[in-house]
């Protein structure tokens, strides 16, 4: 077995079951690389945690754990590919999210604000301020219909079609976002660059995209 971290082809079995390479003498646990494999390809299908922790039989917070790690490497690659293209952006638009179940006017401080751009008929997400940003008083009833006001006529955008792939993605991601409860402010930004990511490409896109979870050094 190659070692994973200088592909030295000649690694040798400890009595602890993992493998040390015969060049840079660095240790690695196959049986690991193989869970976090395993883990890899349940992200591409689209299982979430709850679900790869049944299938694995491994600990919710452990597969959790991978996941952000996941999400992470993504928002990175996202990162990477929109500076490779984005001078040929053509389409951007401003979007305020809040969960269906919820009502604006009661919470105000839940809005989650995002430009989105389009390119090669792929997009990319930018996070905009936070509601605090704006120094409204959210308790204020009155401050709240400015602030209301002020995001719903002061929006960033030029669209050049009425239908078009950004509003296709934001389609996408109100039903992909459904499938989990209570998303953190914090972690919000890559539950984002998840609906991206598998909006943007192929299953065998995503594959290549993502690569296993070892070489990244999770």
């Amino acid at each position: 077995m190659k070692c994973i971290y200088c592909k030295y082809p000649y690694t040798y079995l400890l009595k602890d079951h993992q493998r040390k390479c015969g060049r840079c003498k660095r240790k690695f646990s196959p049986l690991k690389l193989a869970r976090e494999e395993k883990l890899c390809s349940l992200f591409i299908e689209g299982y979430n945690a709850t679900e790869a922790s049944k299938e694995t039989g491994m600990h919710f917070s452990t597969v959790q754990k991978h996941y952000e790690k996941f999400r992470r490497i993504i928002a990175l690659h996202a990162d990477k590919e929109y500076q490779l293209h984005n001078e040929r952006v053509t389409s951007y638009d401003e979007y305020l999210y809040l969960p269906k179940s919820l009502k604006v006017e009661e919470n105000i401080n839940r809005l989650q604000q995002f430009l989105t751009l389009s390119y090669d008929n792929k997009i990319y997400n930018l996070m905009m301020p936070t509601i605090q940003h704006y120094k409204f008083d959210t308790d204020d009833e009155q401050e709240k219909k400015l602030l209301l006001k002020y995001l719903r006529f002061n929006k960033v955008a030029k669209i050049t079609k009425s239908e078009n792939t950004i509003t296709q993605f934001w389609d996408f991601f109100e039903g992909f976002i459904l499938q989990y409860k209570g998303v953190s402010d914090e972690q919000f930004v890559f539950y984002l660059k998840e609906a991206e990511w598998r909006f943007n490409y192929s299953k065998s896109e995503l594959i290549k995209s993502l690569e296993l979870s070892y070489r990244f050094k999770i």
